[in-house]
């Protein structure tokens, strides 16, 4: 069986940002921590903590949204940040959590 490195997937995910529009898997949740006072990614026997940017990634991941139109819409907000180190973070984050079954689309 055939594997595909990170970075190839990456590069698979860059090239599809036009058209992909990804979307929580049913099987993931973005849940408030009261304790910890931050997101979390729960899925079944597990949990991921994220950082502050993370869960406005995760918010856009509706089925709707294509990568480009997560990267244009958090360029919106996060004014002053340069659009290409967004689109990196976003293509990044995306991919490592879509390798864990975490997102559709």
């Amino acid at each position: 069986m055939a594997t595909i490195s990170e970075q190839q997937m990456g590069e698979r995910s860059a090239d599809a940002s036009a058209i992909w529009r990804p979307r929580l898997s049913p099987k993931a949740r973005l849940r408030w921590d009261e304790v910890e006072k931050r997101f979390m990614l729960v899925f079944p026997e597990a949990a991921l903590m994220l950082n502050e940017t993370a869960p406005e990634i995760l918010k856009l991941c509706d089925g709707e949204h294509t990568i480009e139109g997560i990267v244009d819409s958090l360029a919106q907000r996060f004014v002053g940040i340069d659009r290409e180190a967004i689109k990196e973070d976003v293509t990044g984050f995306l991919t490592r959590i879509r390798a864990r079954g975490l997102l559709e689309g």
